[in-house]
């Protein structure tokens, strides 16, 4: 995921879809701003994180954004669930 970048706009949409996915596989409910900083946040982690192990993902650019987005926003709310699980509590 280095080089290329999409722009401001296509990481706001690609991230929003990136953490609405997560929302739906998490069954979380968080919102659409939430979705939109845990997918871009989450892409930014994952790919990270992605680095480190030497992954890298085929494919244009954003393909590889919405999945390093749905990975690292899957993690967020998990980690958010790990450290307020009274908030999460159905």
């Amino acid at each position: 995921m280095d080089g290329a970048g999409m722009g401001w706009i296509g990481s706001i949409l690609v991230g929003g879809i990136a953490g609405w996915l997560a929302e739906q596989i998490t069954r979380s409910n968080m919102g659409i701003i939430v979705n939109i900083v845990l997918g871009m946040i989450g892409a930014g982690l994952a790919g990270w994180l992605f680095g480190l192990l030497g992954v890298t993902l085929p494919g244009p650019v954003w393909l590889g954004y919405l999945i390093a987005g749905f990975v690292g926003a899957c993690i967020l709310i998990m980690a958010t669930r790990l450290l307020y699980p009274s908030r999460w509590r159905a």
